[in-house]
């Protein structure tokens, strides 16, 4: 198996080389007409972490590991602020041993283990948070990440019902290796895809592949079975019900604090065949954001309806920098959908957007030999590829003092220009004051019937061992602007320890007090993921 990197996106293999980052230090040096000096990445022999202060006992033994790097790579997720902590070997509270259970017994016996001493039980995922979701808390005189690798398996599908049962530690790629034999798919491709697991998305509340209807893990899933310290919480497997407040949704979104998921019964569907794909550019992306709104109210739900700002569009799908994109997508098993994209696309012009008819690309596979490059086309092409390519290209800006993260919300359709407005002007106002000027851009991943999900990315340049503090005072800002103007502090990202202080105001107060009521009935002694959500 591929070694992970312990500071770069992906394996080891995918950091960056010296001349690759020496060219991207080149590359922001003439764009902000600085002079940058070129650094050499770090490697897994310069790490030095805190001896681990617990030793596993002799029944766990073969399942923990406690070596500097497993340690580090278990540490941190990929934030902004990780890769730049990780990248200057900064790992002052590093986890002191990472368990692999292989099954649910081994989950019981860790979790009895960091109970019984008091312990912090920390569930990794894949290591793909952005919002320091598995980062061990201070105070603990031990703290065991917990690494579901070892339960990777498709256990059972349901051909009649279109469901299968998936342990919960499988990464994207091998569930849907595993799937694809039988015809099926899941259907749910976050960008972090690749580094991520079925656990992680259910628990964090994933936004996937599908910009309308089906747009988070939420809607795909029939049922959860996780292990928590008090015993096997398990939902019955149901199509839907109305029977009282749902048990999937206590589990759904917990981020680790109530248990561990480790298997659950997810909808699954039979691979798309027929696709077909467009891209719309307007003047503005106000036009733009409007032709979205016309189009998902009609509910024909598009599998992809995501709006680029000029700006956005620019650096993601080679377009000129004066125009928005509509990007448009359509895909199913069973029907054609060339009449769909025209009638999204006649929806997009009405509203003011362009596009040749010749750019309107349809596909059908249904013959086995898959006809047309629909989702492949020119700016649509473009903007696929760079989406699939931005995080490792991320790898080679680090140790530069670059500032740079994205933040996304949520809001309904009538606040929305408002948002956008105080976004925007809290950003730029903060990148000004802080790095001396910068760039904002803004682009929707999912749209609703009632409100978009925008999606902001912020550069500037700072200076080079400041960039967390700077890095710090631009999300504050844009953070207490979201929350002003009525969004969310997060569609999909989850909340982790960076969001908690703008959940905290989002979220009602007594539901806080009926969590806290779950969490001391499931984890009596609050050893798992303390901190999250609510104070333990």
């Amino acid at each position: 198996m591929a070694k992970r990197s312990f500071w770069a996106w992906g394996h080891e293999s995918d950091e960056p080389t010296a001349r690759q980052m020496k060219t991207a230090a080149g590359e922001l040096a003439n764009r902000y007409q600085v002079d940058l000096t070129p650094v050499v990445p770090p490697k897994s022999g310069s790490l030095s972490l805190r001896k681990p202060r617990i030793i596993p006992p002799s029944s766990l033994a073969a399942i923990c590991i406690s070596d500097d790097h497993d340690r580090a790579v278990h540490a941190y997720g990929r934030s902004f602020r990780d890769r730049i902590r990780a990248f200057n070997l900064d790992f002052p509270n590093p986890p002191d041993v990472v368990a692999r259970p292989r099954n649910e017994q081994e989950v019981e016996a860790v979790l009895e283990w960091c109970a019984s001493y008091g312990y912090a039980a920390i569930p990794f995922g894949g290591g793909s948070s952005t919002v320091a979701g598995f980062e061990p808390p201070e105070g603990y005189d031990g703290v065991v990440t917990i690494d579901l690798e070892g339960l990777g398996r498709v256990l059972e599908i349901d051909d009649v019902s279109r469901s299968a049962r998936i342990q919960g530690g499988v990464y994207g790629p091998a569930l849907e290796d595993q799937l694809r034999p039988r015809g099926f798919t899941l259907r749910h491709y976050p960008q972090s895809f690749e580094f991520s697991t079925l656990g992680g998305w259910i628990a964090t509340r994933s936004g996937g592949h599908y910009a309308t209807n089906q747009t988070h893990i939420d809607d795909m899933v029939e049922s959860v079975r996780m292990i928590t310290p008090s015993g096997p919480w398990e939902s019955r497997r149901l199509p839907g019900s109305g029977a009282g407040p749902s048990p999937d949704r206590i589990a759904i979104g917990s981020e680790g604090i109530l248990g561990i998921i480790t298997e659950a019964w997810m909808r699954i569907q039979a691979r798309p065949v027929f696709r077909a794909s467009a891209g719309v550019t307007f003047q503005t992306f106000a036009s733009g954001a409007e032709a979205a709104r016309r189009i998902v109210q009609t509910k024909m739900w598009p599998a992809n309806c995501r709006l680029l700002d000029p700006v956005e569009a620019a650096a993601a799908a080679g377009m000129d920098g004066a125009n928005a994109l509509l990007l448009l997508g359509f895909e199913s098993a069973e029907v054609p959908q060339d009449e769909l994209i025209r009638h999204a696309v006649d929806i997009a012009r009405e509203a003011g957007g362009s596009i040749d008819d010749a750019d309107i690309r349809i596909a059908d596979s249904s013959g086995r030999s898959f006809v047309g490059d629909a989702g492949r086309q020119g700016s649509v092409g473009e903007w696929r590829n760079s989406f699939l390519n931005a995080p490792y290209m991320k790898n080679h800006q680090a140790g530069l003092g670059f500032v740079t993260e994205t933040m996304e919300t949520a809001v309904t359709w009538d606040k929305w220009p408002t948002l956008d407005q105080a976004v925007r002007t809290a950003l730029q106002d903060a990148l000004d004051r802080v790095c001396g000027g910068g760039t904002v851009s803004c682009r929707f991943t999912h749209v609703y019937t009632d409100g978009p999900a925008p999606y902001f990315t912020f550069e500037g340049m700072g200076r080079l061992g400041a960039e967390l503090e700077m890095y710090a005072e631009i999300k504050q800002a844009a953070s207490d602007a979201i929350i002003a103007a009525g969004g969310t502090i997060t569609h999909h990202h989850a909340v982790g320890r960076l969001h908690r202080p703008w959940y905290d105001q989002q979220r009602p107060e007594l539901f806080a007090h009926a969590l806290k009521a779950i969490k001391r009935t499931l984890d009596p002694n609050g050893v798992l993921n303390p901190g999250l959500l609510i104070d333990v």
